[in-house]
Order: C-alpha cells, then sequence, then structure tokens
C-alpha cells in the first residue's frame, strides 16, 4: 500500500512494512500479555495490538525494529488502530532501510539552515547576535536532525528546525504589523526557546527523554547554557537576563510547563506564535489524512477535539 498507514482507511485490509516507533508491555484483566506497538511510516504513525504476546515477541519486537505486518484497521475510541494478524521481523532479502519509513521536514536542511542565519545576520543588538550565533553553532547537527517533540507537533526528522523556521517566518509577518517591536530580541527567543531539546532528547529517530532531559527539563538546560554561553563570550548586561526569561516563559503558564509567564512584551508574542505554529502544524496534518465532508479523529493536546474539513476543501 503506497498511499501510506495513516490513509489507511477503516475497514481496509493492509500488508505493508512499518517501523516499530515505540513498544510497551501490558496485561489484560485476565493476565495474558501483549503489546502495544506504535507502527510508523513516512505518512505517520499508527498504534496496533499484539494480543497473547511470547516472549520471544517481546525479544524480537523491539523499537526501531522494521517488521512486514498483515492487518485489518478499525477504529477505536475515535482513532484509527491496527489488528495485527500476523507479523514478522524482516531481513537483509526483504531490502528495507529505517530512512524508508522516517517522516521528514517539507524542507532541506541546508535551506533551513540558511533561512535562520539569514535572521540572525539581520540582527543589530551584537550581544543577542553572538549569544544565539553560538549556542546555534553548537548545537547545529542535532538542532537540523531532532524532531521538536516526541508527539503531538513537529515529530518528525528535523521537525525541530522547521517548527523554529515557520515561527521565524511568522514573527516577521507580526512584526511589520507591530514595527514597535524589538525584532532581534523575538527571532533570538524562536531560535532559542526549544534548542536545549537537543539535550533533553535523544536523538532524530524514536526519541525519548534522556536522564537530564528528565530531570531538567528543555527550559533549564538553555536557561543555563545562555547564562554560560554570556560567560564565555564576556557579555554582560540585561540581555542576558531578557533572553533567559523568553526561554523560561514560552509555555505561557506554570501548569504548561513555565517558570515564568511572560513579562516582556515579545515574550507575550513568542509564546502565542509557538503556540500558534504548534496547533496549526497538528491541524494540517490531521486534516491531511481526512476526507472532505468528515471529521479528524480526536486531537488531544486541542482539548480531545474533532475538527470539520469542510466538502468544498480539496
Amino acid at each position: 500500500m503506497s498511499k501510506g498507514i495513516t490513509f489507511a482507511d477503516v475497514g481496509e485490509q493492509v500488508e505493508q512494512y512499518l517501523l516499530i516507533k515505540n513498544v510497551t508491555k501490558g496485561t489484560t484483566n485476565t493476565g495474558k500479555p501483549f503489546l502495544t506497538l506504535i507502527l510508523q511510516d513516512k505518512s505517520g504513525e499508527i498504534e496496533a495490538k499484539l494480543w497473547d504476546a511470547s516472549e520471544e515477541d517481546e525479544a524480537s519486537f523491539l523499537q526501531q525494529t522494521i517488521v512486514k505486518i498483515l492487518g485489518d484497521i478499525h477504529s477505536y475510541r475515535g482513532k484509527n488502530q491496527l489488528k495485527i494478524r500476523k507479523i514478522r521481523t524482516t531481513t537483509d532479502q526483504d531490502h528495507v532501510s529505517i530512512a524508508d519509513f522516517l517522516e521528514t521536514a517539507p524542507l532541506q536542511q541546508d535551506e533551513m539552515i540558511s533561512k535562520i542565519t539569514q535572521y540572525i545576520f539581520e540582527m543589530k543588538n551584537p550581544n543577542i547576535q553572538r549569544i544565539t550565533r553560538h549556542l546555534l553553532k553548537k548545537h547545529q547537527q542535532s538542532f537540523l536532525e531532532f524532531p521538536a517533540a516526541t508527539k503531538n507537533h513537529h515529530e518528525f526528522v528535523s521537525g525541530l528546525a522547521f517548527h523554529v523556521v515557520s515561527m521565524l517566518d511568522l514573527a516577521k509577518s507580526l512584526s511589520a504589523l507591530y514595527p514597535s517591536l524589538d525584532t532581534d530580541l523575538l527571532y533570538a527567543g524562536i531560535i532559542l526557546h526549544d534548542l536545549g531539546k537537543t539535550t533533553e532528547l535523544s536523538g532524530a529517530i524514536s526519541p525519548s527523554y534522556t536522564t537530564t532531559g528528565q530531570l531538567l527539563g528543555h527550559i533549564t538546560i538553555m536557561v543555563n547554557e545562555i547564562g554560560q554561553a554570556a560567560e564565555e563570550l564576556g557579555i554582560e548586561g540585561e540581555e542576558v537576563t531578557v533572553l533567559q526569561h523568553m526561554v523560561l516563559s514560552h509555555h505561557g503558564k506554570a501548569e504548561w510547563g513555565s517558570p515564568k509567564p511572560p513579562m516582556i512584551r515579545e515574550a507575550e508574542l513568542l509564546h502565542y506564535i509557538d503556540n500558534i505554529d504548534a496547533k496549526m502544524n497538528m491541524l494540517d496534518r490531521a486534516l491531511e489524512r481526512t476526507k472532505p465532508g468528515e471529521f479528524t479523529e480526536r486531537i488531544f493536546p486541542l482539548e480531545n477535539r474533532s475538527f470539520y474539513k469542510p466538502a468544498f476543501i480539496k
């Protein structure tokens, strides 16, 4: 099936290769073991259950393993799920590789870093520019490869860089409407706000949270790194504290993970831009696999709502 697993319809039988993104073990009410597999291809991911899982199954079906599956698509609690009939691991004779199953950003890495570099070049404040350039250079390779999250938005290879590029372009449009904004501060905040995820997450493929990521989180990580960068570069002054505040406050509220709420105009706007781009990415991807005249699956980060795709929108 070439159209991708997320485009499969309920009632459809599928037989294809998929990559195990994540696997967890569970036990039924009757004490029988089962595996919950999150499977993916370039179109996205789908959950599958492997009932009556044996110890051999647990040893074989591991994260980042490519499998061939025969199964049926059905709906469970408003989301498509794959019911497995047959499953096996692959061999060299199957001629497949992990790269065949990874969703990637729609822009090439060199195009994204070129755009971001241009935004840094346009900065007029030397302290903000130097700190931003220093930290981006330090984490550049991981920044260009990592997803922006493990789930919900931009959870694909190079998703972090694509998220930042999209936010920068949105910020540029908004700054034309509100010329009193300090674009140096706003652009720097956008570039740095999630850069700590290169330490918080384990990698570009099937990412999990590192020990440092679990104990500190990407916000604390980057606030510390801004301070360290300023010290290494011999930079003192209010810009350092304000940049740290941009990162500290970008989630908006304590219950959403921000140690401080935005208390600077550019920090307030950074929060909105981050929120807009994340939610539009969720909606774009959900609507892409929804037929006109139908509703999307429930989207948990959007209050578990389903969204309608008007029949006239193709």
